[in-house]
């Protein structure tokens, strides 16, 4: 009596011994690295552009984060500058009048004639 084992191997030497047999299992070994082969490519192909893509969406975020905070801040920014903007003119206007209510010459000046 066989052991399932031996059946097994001498099925497979009958096999592998066939000449059609041995080639079409080459060819299917062949066949299966190939796209083995491709699968891994375009399984790298797709994580560079996702990865490509998720850098593009940090940008956007990143910007955003950027602008929201300049928002928020450049209102404190604004009125710090208005307020100087705002001295600055008080008194470039008081010198201004000041130097408008002088007279041109001098009250004790003697004309010309």
């Amino acid at each position: 009596m066989k052991t399932v084992l031996g059946e097994l191997k001498e099925l497979a030497s009958s096999f592998w011994q066939n000449k059609k047999v041995r080639n079409r299992v080459g060819w299917g070994l062949a066949i299966f690295l190939v796209l083995q082969l491709y699968f891994v490519r375009e399984l790298i192909a797709a994580e560079l552009l996702f990865g490509m893509l998720f850098a593009f969406m940090f940008a956007l975020a990143a910007f955003f984060y950027v602008v929201g905070t300049v928002g928020v801040n450049g209102r404190g920014w604004a009125e710090a500058g208005a307020r100087v903007v705002a001295s600055s003119a008080r008194r470039g206007y008081s010198t201004f009048e000041e130097i408008s209510k002088k007279p041109f010459r001098h009250p004790h000046s003697e004309s010309a004639q």
